[in-house]
């Protein structure tokens, strides 16, 4: 629905999620409301005191739209509390019962207890990521996703210390082990990279060891650069390759790594040889590459086992496009005599016919707004008017009717049937439904009268509507947590899981931040449970603290502030805010517009800035948005607002598809989406580096994902075939819709996986970019020069290689 405060009284400001000054940035000005504190609906006459609700059995909940009346008040009986709350029973003194004046009810929570004392390991392991909050909740990973693990790893004295990262599997066996590097010399901070191939509850650790095979290169090679006690060190690596060539560890080499090592060690201790050329087969750059695959490794000291679930692709990597069902095929027809008309809406077998249209511009995920029957009370007019005419359909966002509430399908869209329809027929165009869910209720919604206890009255006996004063919206009733959360949150789980049953396979979460994020953690871990390939996308515009709770206590998915980043700096930051540590916890997904936003820049930046936005979108974020009526350019705002006018959320909004091919933008929609499907490199989220360009409305970012890693990434799943090469993706953008710009590029050579030809800097050209958008090739070096004409291309969107 959009931005909305937390606070009747005090509105929250969007805070910027970044690390940065929120002040320095732009944020919305729209805020949609929060709980009234003046509110006119009248409450129910006969309101009946709130009834105990029993504990949800594990099958599926009843819809709860029909549940009874509520019955005599009661406290929260221990079968009602959640599973933790034994634990807990002795830290809270009562469960006290709702009042008139809506004391909270207490459901107990677990105290807090500190972390049990672990001693130190041998070789110290320290500030291991990724970790949420020490472990408490899980870091994200999808099948296939490279995870970048890292660790601060160190000992006393000088002897090497190196690390290694370790999967373990859903059975708590060991997966798969990658080698760490340091990344920061000095600073003793290692990365490895490890890679799930599928769905569950995984974990992983570092394990810190000593090096002896490093320590005895680096103090040979010093004492025979000095002239001393040569004979020594070789006779040391004598002892240490029979150690490193041993049977055993042999035997857990790849054939050509224990060649390779079995020929080091016969060189090293052949004393036919000079001296210098014995040590000089031991310390081999060959040699050194097959004891990093299967080092010596001693007094290996693990960390701890750190949580780390994995979810499907989807939940990384999709493209989504949302919809207004009820716009699709919505016509105006004679309403009488006298030439006046009205609409009849759209359905979802209309709806329907769009989307072989919407699969045929690589789109993954067709998103729908609220589709359940819609209040008549203080019903939205167009513009958001509080004046509704006839024929008005109002705000899907009000939702609750005589025909039902959450669970039920607005009559004028169709039937139950229908809309299982529609979901077969976007699966055979290869889609998936999302659903929009939003916890609130008009004032005709059937819970207001069968369950008053799960709104707010005030102190005249009236519901608060939802407000952000001075602005009221009186057909909309926030839900009220703190009478009922036991029998509310079963009502609500019960809701998703009617709409999962009817095969919806993701969530777009509306404000869920004006929802107790208690309820969130417990209602997502019971859809995981139950229905894990589930996905929700948090529409969170508030505070960075807010948005990252909700990610990190479940949401799979969050919008994110990428819609306001307009200048190179704050867009490049802004990328690498995404992409870095926070990746593990708040996967963005990328959205231009919505139906709730339109941005000044997109209102004055024409086709050239629709297209810009699109490409930042799409290769910014491993999953992005767009909403429908984007390929047509649709720029003009509400007066005063940040939004569009003739909202689509309060009528019929029919569009002439026809003309959309003949501006471009569906074009450019569809060849991102393709090449985002032929190219693993833009489904990762952690693998972005930024490069520098002289000009300030040019900006550089590439994305990286190497050989090694490519058939898990690309979903293949097969096991790496030679001759492989990395899969390399570098984006240029021009972020002047309106002028043309020029400038040298300054490529960072080592990110993209490229090395020089022996004796040059790069500068002149020995590799080759292909630009995806328009098919050329150009020959590049390190600094190749650019220009981009927004008239007829804003960015290129290169594929890197040598051939």
């Amino acid at each position: 629905m959009g931005r909305v405060t937390t606070s009747a009284s005090t509105p929250s400001t969007p805070a910027d999620p970044t690390a940065q000054s929120a002040a320095a940035k732009k944020t919305p000005a729209k805020k949609a409301p929060a709980a009234s504190s003046t509110s006119t609906a009248k409450a129910p006459a006969a309101r009946k005191a709130p009834a105990a609700k029993k504990a949800a059995p594990a099958r599926k909940t009843a819809p709860a739209a029909k549940a009874p009346a509520s019955k005599a008040p009661a406290k929260v009986a221990a079968a009602e509390q959640p599973a933790h709350a034994e634990t807990a029973a002795a830290n809270v003194s009562a469960v006290r019962e709702p009042t008139s004046h809506h004391v909270p009810v207490v459901v107990p929570a677990p105290t807090p207890q500190p972390a049990p004392h672990v001693t130190i390991g041998r070789i110290p392991v320290v500030e291991v990521s990724p970790v949420v909050e020490g472990g408490r909740w899980t870091a994200k990973a999808s099948v296939g996703e490279v995870v970048p693990v890292e660790a601060t790893v160190f000992r006393e004295g000088h002897d090497a210390v190196s690390a290694t990262a370790v999967l373990v599997d859903p059975a708590g066996n060991v997966h798969s082990t990658a080698p760490m590097h340091d990344i920061a010399p000095g600073l003793d901070r290692f990365q490895g990279f490890l890679q799930p191939d599928a769905e569950g509850d995984w974990s992983f650790r570092v394990e810190a060891w000593s090096d002896p095979y490093a320590t005895w290169v680096h103090d040979a090679v010093i004492k025979f650069d000095a002239g001393i006690d040569q004979e020594l060190m070789l006779a040391e690596g004598v002892l240490l390759f029979e150690r490193i060539a041993a049977p055993q560890a042999q035997a857990e080499r790849s054939p050509e790594d224990a060649r390779i090592v079995e020929e080091a060690a016969h060189a090293l201790s052949d004393t036919s040889r000079l001296p210098e050329a014995r040590l000089a087969m031991a310390t081999t750059h060959t040699v050194q590459e097959a004891l990093r695959r299967s080092p010596l490794r001693d007094l290996v000291s693990p960390s701890a086992t750190y949580p780390l679930r994995v979810h499907r692709r989807r939940a990384l990597f999709g493209s989504w496009y949302e919809i207004f069902p009820r716009s699709e095929g919505a016509v105006q027809v004679e309403a009488g005599t006298g030439g006046s008309k009205t609409w009849r809406s759209g359905t979802f077998r209309t709806a329907a016919e769009r989307l072989p249209q919407i699969a045929g511009m690589g789109f993954d995920v067709v998103y729908l707004t609220p589709v359940s029957p819609i209040g008549t009370q203080f019903r939205k007019g167009r513009n958001n008017s509080l004046d509704a005419k006839p024929g008005d359909p109002g705000s899907p966002y009000a939702i609750g009717a005589k025909e039902g509430g959450h669970d039920a399908i607005h009559p004028d869209l169709g039937t139950e049937q229908d809309f299982r329809d529609f979901v077969a027929a976007a699966a055979q165009n290869g889609l998936e439904v999302a659903l929009d869910l939003a916890l609130q209720a008009s004032p005709d919604h059937p819970w207001v009268e069968q369950h008053p206890e799960w709104f707010k009255t005030r102190a005249d006996g009236t519901i608060a509507y939802a407000e952000n004063p001075p602005k009221k919206y009186q057909d909309i009733f926030p839900l009220y947590f703190d009478n009922d959360p036991v029998g509310l949150r079963e009502a609500i789980l019960g809701v998703v899981e009617t709409w999962i049953d009817r095969g919806v396979t993701l969530f777009r979460v509306d404000n869920p931040h004006t929802k107790p994020l208690d309820f969130w953690e417990w209602l997502l871990a019971q859809v995981h449970d139950r229905h894990p390939e589930v996905i929700f996308l948090s529409e969170a515009f508030t505070k960075p603290a807010m948005m990252a709770t909700l990610a990190r206590i479940g949401f799979h998915q969050s919008y994110t502030y990428f819609t306001w980043r307009n200048e190179k700096t704050e867009i490049l930051d802004y990328l690498q805010e995404v992409a870095g540590p926070a990746g593990s916890v708040m996967r963005p997904s990328f959205w231009p517009t919505t139906h709730d936003i339109l941005p000044p820049y997109l209102q004055h930046g024409g086709v050239g800035g629709f297209a810009v936005r699109a490409v930042l979108a799409a290769t910014g974020s491993p999953t992005w948005g767009i909403y429908s009526g984007y390929e047509l350019v649709e720029n003009v705002p509400r007066p005063g607002v940040e939004e569009q006018v003739d909202n689509e959320k309060y009528e019929f909004k029919p569009r002439a598809w026809d003309h959309a091919d003949d501006i471009g933008i569906s074009l450019l929609l569809g060849r991102l989406n393709e090449v985002r499907r032929e190219h693993p490199a833009l489904q990762q989220l952690r693998n972005l580096t930024v490069h520098s360009a002289d000009n300030d409305r040019v900006l550089v970012y590439s994305r990286r994902v190497r050989a090694e890693h490519l058939p898990l990434a690309s979903g293949g799943g097969e096991t790496p075939v030679a001759g492989h090469t990395d899969d390399v993706i570098v984006v240029i953008v021009n972020i002047d819709p309106w002028g043309t710009q020029e400038s040298t590029v300054h490529l960072d050579l080592a990110a993209l996986g490229l090395t020089p030809p022996p004796g040059t800097d790069g500068s002149a050209p020995f590799f080759v970019a292909h630009d995806l958008l328009s098919g050329e090739s150009f020959p590049w070096g390190a600094h190749p020069f650019v220009r981009l004409d927004p008239r007829k291309q804003v960015a290129h969107v290169l594929q890197v290689g040598l051939g």
